[in-house]
């Protein structure tokens, strides 16, 4: 774990403390009480660090305007942040706080499927709205039909895809033959087992290994060793944060370095790319947002985090900071704290925000357009559709 890497972890640590520290008081009659549960420690970490700053900006904005109008009177905003510290019984645990002892009004999400599902399914029994993005749309839709749980974010069969058709437009040159690596987790299982191969065939690849580890794998020399044997020119990884690391050094050790090499999910956040150094440079990710996008106040959005927080941007904080507007937007619109008013007005939402446009169909659903980013140099370019290109494909892999 890279040292700045430990700092976020720390921060983090303690402000989930103190937001505990803070939501153990019985909330006042003129605060509207909302609440989050968050990967701020654990693998998840630099994913929740983000997410913690979109939602505390957008909560911050509404309080800076004077708040909400609820019944013609003015209210607050009170957020409430509670560590789930990676851990999905936590991320369940919490959301039953924020309900049962917080008393909150309604909620936002975790980060990844095992995380925000875990919570969302304690909202939805208690018949508490909860928005969300970070949660890969079919591994939401896979749980159950949702009546009370919001998530806007990428769809896997276009993420997955991404890649394939940017490799096809750019002109990369391989041998067709790919290795697929993911671990058990829902997404992975999805996408890994059963998207990637299925796109592989269709375009025209050979599927030469397949391989599946479980969340908490360390050691991948063995799955290296096998793509390596059987001449893959093309590696799709599906891996959490620390295992994307811990693959990418491995393979440089067993001097194992195809052509192109997608790394899904642990490859977004930037701590990934600290922790690389040059190692990172190369490396394809998908995308669903950058601040050059032509959306209201993506610029001004990435703008402002570096220039609070010191460090570079992530596409999280888009995600999070839309989800948490949406919410206020449809508590506003409402003009009541009553959950099931709340609710309808979500429901109704159609906007453009920070992220891009925002309208849930009958999934409760609201799909996020897709990019293939690829980084180079510590940050993310856009190499792929080339109309919203921000740098040029760097291959084959350095």
């Amino acid at each position: 774990m890279s040292q700045r890497l430990k700092n976020i972890v720390k921060a983090g640590s303690l402000l989930a403390l103190a937001s505990i520290a803070f939501g153990l008081g019985a909330a006042r009659a003129d605060e509207i009480v909302i609440g989050a549960s968050l990967p701020l420690s654990g693998p998840l970490a630099g994913f929740g660090s983000f997410q913690q700053w979109g939602y505390k900006r957008a909560v911050a904005e509404v309080n800076k305007a004077g708040g909400i109008s609820i019944g013609g009177t003015k209210q607050m905003v009170k957020l409430i942040i509670r560590d789930d510290k990676t851990d999905p019984n936590a991320a369940a645990s919490n959301t039953e706080t924020l309900i049962s002892r917080d008393h909150v009004v309604a909620m936002l999400g975790s980060c990844t499927p095992a995380l925000v599902n875990a919570g969302a399914l304690v909202a939805e029994r208690a018949k508490k709205p909860l928005v969300t993005g970070c949660d890969p749309l079919e591994a939401f839709k896979s749980v159950r039909k949702w009546n009370y749980v919001w998530d806007l974010f990428f769809d896997e069969p276009e993420l997955a895809a991404a890649q394939f058709k940017a490799l096809a437009e750019l002109g990369a040159q391989t041998n067709k033959k790919i290795a697929i690596w993911h671990d058990n987790g829902p997404d992975g299982q999805v996408v890994g087992g059963k998207i990637w191969p299925a796109l592989a065939k269709d375009f025209g690849y050979e599927v030469v290994q397949n391989a599946e580890f479980p969340v908490d794998n360390t050691q991948f020399t063995s799955i290296i060793g096998e793509a390596k044997s059987k001449g893959a020119e093309v590696v799709l990884v599906d891996a959490i944060t620390p295992q994307a690391i811990a693959i990418r050094k491995q393979m440089a050790a067993a001097g194992f370095t195809p052509k192109v090499l997608n790394i899904e999910k642990g490859a977004e956040p930037v701590q990934f790319a600290e922790a690389l150094g040059k190692l990172s440079d190369g490396i394809l990710v998908g995308g669903y947002w950058d601040s050059s996008l032509p959306y209201p106040g993506a610029a001004d959005l990435s703008k402002a985090f570096e220039s609070e927080t010191k460090l570079t941007s992530s596409q999280h904080i888009a995600d999070s900071y839309a989800a948490a507007q949406i919410l206020l937007d449809a508590i506003a619109s409402a003009g009541s704290t009553d959950p099931e008013k709340i609710n309808a007005a979500i429901a109704k939402t159609d906007k453009t925000y920070a992220v891009g446009p925002v309208k849930f169909d009958e999934n409760h659903t609201a799909k996020l357009p897709i990019v293939s980013l690829q980084w180079q140099g510590g940050k993310t370019v856009i190499i792929w559709p080339k109309a919203a290109k921000t740098g040029e494909f760097l291959f084959p892999l350095p």
